[in-house]
């Protein structure tokens, strides 16, 4: 039988765009209560302005820098604050992160590969070790890591960011063995072309060159990884989803997509 979220505390990282605020208002449909953090407080607001619309009982937000662990230790003081102490928590979702460029490594910047590994990779260390206290043990509690199809398949242009993403799927496997016993669900789901912002702030807002991306294809939206994401959450307690490789049906792998004219 699927496990109720109604009323189930979630935190979602990066909830201000993309899979995070699709993930908000697919958790707030199921009357989850949220914990929204983000860079820019400005579109969380909003975020959780149409999580409550869509049933969420209550949508709190705080800014969030997941690059900073004084950023980090601050937002879960007060997440811990909200939820009122240890083990109220019940979903875990990193989903902070994202690509930075597309160079060859001969061409490759400092300030872009950091920052990728800062989210991608700290981010998800620096969340997850401050939210464990607050996650209950063998009560069906999840940690949902998001990572990509880049964490599998390497491609030109992005070692920093498929080292990153490949990252993040050690850390989920990791976190498995060393959760193991608690009662703690580890999960990771991991994408391949989704239509969002994403290229868009990879190419560092040249949207010509983002659309290009998605010519032709028919790709996944942000609203079908989220209803993945509450899948994931709302399984048996003794059920876990280790991991999920997602693409749209025109992409058969990395390299392998089929475009229209």
């Amino acid at each position: 039988m699927a496990l109720s979220l109604k009323n189930k505390w979630v935190l979602i990282t990066g909830a201000s765009g993309g899979f995070g605020a699709a993930a908000a208002r697919a958790f707030g449909a199921q009357g989850a209560r949220l914990l929204l953090g983000a860079r820019r407080t400005d579109r969380l607001e909003k975020v959780a302005a149409e999580a409550r619309t869509a049933g969420s009982p209550e949508a709190q937000v705080h800014v969030l820098d997941v690059s900073k662990t004084a950023s980090v230790e601050t937002f879960m003081a007060w997440a811990k604050e909200i939820i009122g102490g240890q083990n109220k928590l019940h979903v875990l979702i990193n989903n902070a992160g994202g690509a930075h460029g597309q160079d060859p490594v001969a061409e490759g910047k400092d300030a872009d590969w950091e920052t990728m590994m800062q989210t991608n990779v700290l981010g998800v260390l620096r969340v997850t070790r401050a939210a464990l206290p607050l996650l209950p043990h063998d009560d069906g509690a999840s940690i949902i890591n998001i990572g990509s199809n880049a964490g599998h398949a390497a491609y030109e242009g992005a070692a920093a960011y498929c080292a990153a993403k490949a990252g993040e799927l050690q850390i989920t496997r990791v976190l498995r063995f060393e959760l193991n016993g608690t009662g703690i669900r580890v999960s990771t789901v991991d994408p391949g072309l989704v239509k969002t912002d994403f290229s868009l702030v990879r190419f560092k807002g040249d949207a010509e060159r983002a659309e290009k991306v998605y010519a032709g294809i028919n790709p996944l939206v942000a609203e079908d990884i989220a209803e993945i994401l509450v899948w994931v959450a709302s399984r048996p307690p003794h059920v876990n989803i280790d991991e999920i490789l997602v693409k749209p049906v025109d992409q058969a792998a990395m390299h392998k997509i089929y475009r229209r004219s």
